[in-house]
């Protein structure tokens, strides 16, 4: 890679904050195949030929970069931006990264840029990105404000764009590929702001070697999520496809009342999301 583009990703970096002193034990080798897997220069070098670019803009490039073609379905209920409501807008999660990039161009080109996503925040070293996000790491010590951050984010003046799952989606035993378990919170925190939820359906998927190093992570119980290193590879192998995204009418958010739980109706509106 040309040696005037800066590293904005730069897992040398990553290592030494996330491990300290101990990342210099880390194999010469693994760190050479973790930078290929990553896709550490090429990544960068589009961060850096679109680094101008901020929030919704950067999220067009990024759509653009992938030459990615998406065929929009019931744009009608999206809820118009002058409504003076605010929203919580809840997708299955197949690919793990180019869906997020793609419903944020379009969340943010209908709504004037005015939401946020809920992130892993290893993705806030993305500058065009960072301005958009509320972060979340719970496996670190960025775990203690996990509540707080969800908390500010929902008692904030945007739309909420999240990924129940928290994980992409993983191919089940019957062969099908599916989100695991969503997570309540989206329900609980749009009860309590009065928010109602907007259900989108992306299609896609990810390739059969992702799903068998993930399915082997679960079958060895790692506690890190090896998968999630393949994402960017996965992404590239994305490139020039054309994706479906289906919108759901509005689901008032006094539809989460006591005849179920909040995970209860997690999942109902999980199964929502599969019928678009």
């Amino acid at each position: 890679m040309d040696e005037l583009i800066p590293k904005t990703i730069d897992l040398d970096k990553v290592l030494h904050d996330k491990m300290g002193d101990k990342a210099k034990w880390v194999p010469s080798p693994l760190v050479s195949w973790l930078k290929k897997t990553i896709h550490q220069d090429r990544v960068n070098k589009f961060l850096w030929e679109s680094r101008t670019d901020v929030g919704t803009p950067w999220l067009k490039d990024c759509v653009e970069y992938l030459e990615m073609t998406l065929q929009l379905e019931g744009e009608e209920n999206l809820p118009a931006k002058d409504d003076g409501r605010l929203y919580t807008f809840v997708s299955n999660h197949p690919l793990g990264g180019a869906d997020g990039v793609a419903l944020g161009s379009i969340i943010g080109e209908h709504y004037d840029s005015n939401f946020r996503y809920l992130v892993n925040d290893l993705l806030m070293n993305l500058p065009g990105l960072a301005p958009l996000c509320i972060p979340i790491n719970k496996t670190g010590k960025q775990s203690r404000d996990f509540p707080a951050m969800v908390e500010a984010g929902f008692k904030s003046d945007h739309h909420m764009l999240m990924f129940p799952a928290g994980l992409c989606s993983r191919k089940q035993e019957d062969g099908q590929i599916r989100d695991l378990d969503w997570k309540k919170t989206f329900i609980t925190k749009s009860i309590e702001t009065h928010r109602d939820v907007v259900p989108i359906h992306f299609s896609g998927q990810n390739s059969e070697k992702f799903y068998n190093i993930a399915n082997w992570c679960k079958k060895l119980n790692l506690k890190f999520n090896v998968a999630m290193l393949f994402l960017v590879d996965e992404m590239y192998k994305n490139v020039g496809k054309t994706f479906r995204v289906a919108f759901g009418k509005p689901i008032p958010w006094q539809t989460f009342d006591k005849s179920k739980t909040p995970t209860q109706w997690a999942q109902w509106v999980k199964e929502q999301v599969y019928e678009l």
